[in-house]
């Protein structure tokens, strides 16, 4: 099945007290409460397996609560899809805001098992951005083409100059963080398998 291409144009910034995203909150609620519900899974179960109180995830379902995007990617890990998504089709340039990165999501490629998203990135010196584990067998590719970054899992980070390649499994909490004075300007390409969770109920299992 050939690939289907989504182009998207996103912004991450923690830099200033902003929402997570610019789309409206009531509609990624709805997605997300479709993609709970298309996987069989309750509230209770979700709040519980993303580490969030139940609460939370009620008021973000009913577009109530103004999550964080570490909460979105927590509780995207765990019904197992990309951040993107909780997005409805055909997506709209949305802004998204992290701890201390920012990033441009340039493209999503897609297909029956493979989701790719390709960012540029900008990391300023001086703040950690950490990251909560996406599901099982993501991994996280990064170039970098200016300034030294320290990236990849918590306990064993990896550092990258320019012209450097560096790549993790991101099913582990990670983080990002520039070194020394000058920002990192990088590409991420972000590699997300299918898993049974991101299949639909009725879906048939990949035959081997």
């Amino acid at each position: 099945m050939p690939a289907t291409r989504r182009v998207l144009c996103c912004t991450m910034t923690g830099m200033e007290p902003l929402p997570a995203f610019d789309a409206d909150p009531r509609a990624v609620g709805d997605r997300l409460r479709r993609l709970r519900q298309e996987r069989g899974v309750s509230l209770s179960e979700l709040a519980k397996r993303a580490g969030i109180g139940k609460a939370t995830l009620s008021g973000v379902e009913m577009g109530t609560h103004s999550p964080t995007l570490e909460t979105l990617w927590a509780i995207t890990a765990q019904l197992g899809v990309p951040i993107g998504a909780i997005f409805d089709p055909p997506p709209e340039p949305q802004i998204m805001r992290g701890t201390a990165m920012e990033a441009e999501l340039l493209e999503v490629f897609e297909d029956d098992r493979v989701t790719y998203e390709l960012y540029r990135v900008r990391v300023p010196p001086g703040i950690t951005q950490t990251s909560p584990p996406h599901h099982e067998g993501v991994t996280e590719h990064v170039t970098v083409f200016s300034g030294t970054l320290s990236a990849g899992p918590i306990k064993e980070p990896l550092t990258a100059g320019p012209g450097d390649h560096i790549s993790w499994r991101s099913d582990v909490p990670h983080g990002y963080r520039a070194h020394g004075p000058d920002i990192v300007r990088a590409t991420l390409l972000m590699r997300y398998p299918a898993t049974p969770l991101a299949r639909p109920p009725d879906a048939c299992p990949a035959t081997p």
